[in-house]
Order: C-alpha cells, then sequence, then structure tokens
C-alpha cells in the first residue's frame, strides 16, 4: 500500500456524492498517470457493473476502484470495497478482458482511496487489493 499527498486540494469540496466521485476519479487518474499507468477505458460499463478506472502497468491489466471521501465519518474509503462489489467489479473485469480479447492477461484489482479535505488530498494506493471473486 502507498500512501501520497497531492498539493494543492480543492477550494471547495464537492458537495454532491456524484460530484465527489468525478472528481476523486479525476484525482485518481492523474496520480495514477503520474505512477507511469497508461489510461486505457474509464467508467466502464456492461451489464454486471462498472469499472472506474482500466489501466495498463506494465504487461499487467489493472482494474481499478475509486472511493472518494471529504471526512471519517464513515471510515476509511477502501472499506466499502465490500465482497459483493468484489464479485462485481470481477464478473465486469472478465467481461472486459474478453470484450478486448484480452482473456489470459495477467492482470491485479487495486483500490485508490481518495481523502479530500480543504488542506489537499490524500491518495492510499492498494496494490492487489482482492483476488478474483465469483
Amino acid at each position: 500500500m502507498v500512501t501520497a499527498k497531492s498539493t494543492g486540494g480543492p477550494s471547495r469540496l464537492p458537495s454532491t456524492n456524484r460530484d465527489r466521485g468525478f472528481l476523486g476519479e479525476k484525482i485518481a487518474a492523474q496520480y495514477l498517470q503520474k505512477q507511469g499507468y497508461l489510461i486505457l477505458s474509464s467508467n466502464y460499463r456492461c451489464v454486471f457493473g462498472e469499472i472506474d478506472i482500466i489501466a495498463r502497468d506494465g504487461d499487467e491489466i489493472v482494474f481499478v476502484e475509486v472511493k472518494s471521501r471529504t471526512s471519517s465519518a464513515f471510515g476509511d474509503p477502501e472499506v466499502s470495497v465490500t465482497l459483493s462489489k468484489q464479485k462485481k467489479l470481477s464478473r465486469t473485469a472478465l467481461r472486459y478482458l474478453e470484450n478486448h480479447g484480452l482473456y489470459g492477461r495477467k492482470a491485479r484489482f487495486d483500490v485508490l482511496a481518495v481523502r479530500m479535505t480543504s488542506r489537499g488530498n490524500t491518495i492510499r494506493h492498494i496494490r492487489d487489493a482482492f483476488e478474483l471473486a465469483l
């Protein structure tokens, strides 16, 4: 797990869950690009669900779930990636691999927990956050 502090935060925190999610995904994508990841897709949707970011890290496909919070009232962001959510992400990832001719390719699931405050953003990157769950 890697924790990074980004410089500068939003001057005003997002007011809705949707706004917070959108901003969190933008921050996460910028963080991944700075780490050398190639973003392949954002908000990939299929019948099984949605994956926030799909990226390539070297020869590995990375399915990224982004969780954003502005406070600790409901705990750390990553705790909301439940077994049920992991199963949805797993089925969606398998569909992506199949549809893009990448089945059998090395892949993993990462979680990026983004904490947004008026003083700046903190990103916790959890590599290999969970195994394929079906």
